[in-house]
């Protein structure tokens, strides 16, 4: 698992921390290691743009960000490539999922301006594991919706820098980041690396 230094009420787990999506036990044993409660608030993923405001641990429904102001309310979002970032307030805290699609269609912009709506600007942020552009091979349809952003895999071909792209939607905040690729980098799940069904989660919760 990987605490964030510094940003308390937001945690990544990893491969070793089992499936958080398909298994409840393992998402029992990370809740209890971080002393917060088993139950949490979660939406249907579908690489979009919907933030939701959440008020108790539950399924909201589609969407890709949610946020709270509700103390003892973990917020989780289930990532294996994509990335997953944890924005806190005064009074708030708020996750996202942010593949291409998501990032494309402002993911995290619309999860920050859902929060500064409801009274509360999101001060810091923290990003978790995600696949790097070191390794995410991409063709020109994923390419032309990231302008700016575009690179080179360590094979040769065409990349997309989605760290680079979430880091320049927080712009403004103080930012911690994890810089690590979940395909080459030891330790985390990656769908790209054999379309595992399992996924690691981006935690938040008020302190």
């Amino acid at each position: 698992m990987i605490i964030t230094p510094g940003y308390p009420g937001v945690a990544f787990t990893t491969s070793v921390d089992g499936d958080m999506r398909g298994s409840p036990t393992d998402r029992e044993a990370v809740a209890d290691r971080l002393e917060i409660s088993r139950s949490w608030a979660v939406v249907d993923q579908v690489h979009g743009a919907h933030a939701v405001r959440a008020t108790a641990a539950l399924n909201y429904g589609s969407g890709d960000a949610l946020f709270t102001t509700e103390p003892d309310l973990p917020l989780a979002m289930f990532t294996a490539d994509c990335l997953g970032v944890a924005l806190t307030a005064e009074g708030a805290v708020g996750v996202a999922h942010a593949g291409w699609r998501g990032i494309v269609a402002g993911v995290v912009p619309a999860l920050i301006g859902e929060m500064i709506d409801a009274g509360f600007r999101p001060v810091r942020a923290a990003v978790g594991p995600g696949i790097g552009p070191c390794c995410y091979e991409v063709g020109v349809d994923v390419s032309d919706r990231l302008p700016g952003f575009t690179s080179e895999t360590t094979w040769g071909t065409a990349s997309v820098n989605l760290r680079g792209a979430v880091l320049a939607q927080l712009d403004g905040l103080d930012v911690w980041d994890a810089e690590a690729c979940t395909r080459c980098g030891a330790g985390f799940h990656s769908h790209r690396t054999d379309a595992t069904p399992a996924r690691m989660t981006t935690i938040s919760w008020r302190t």
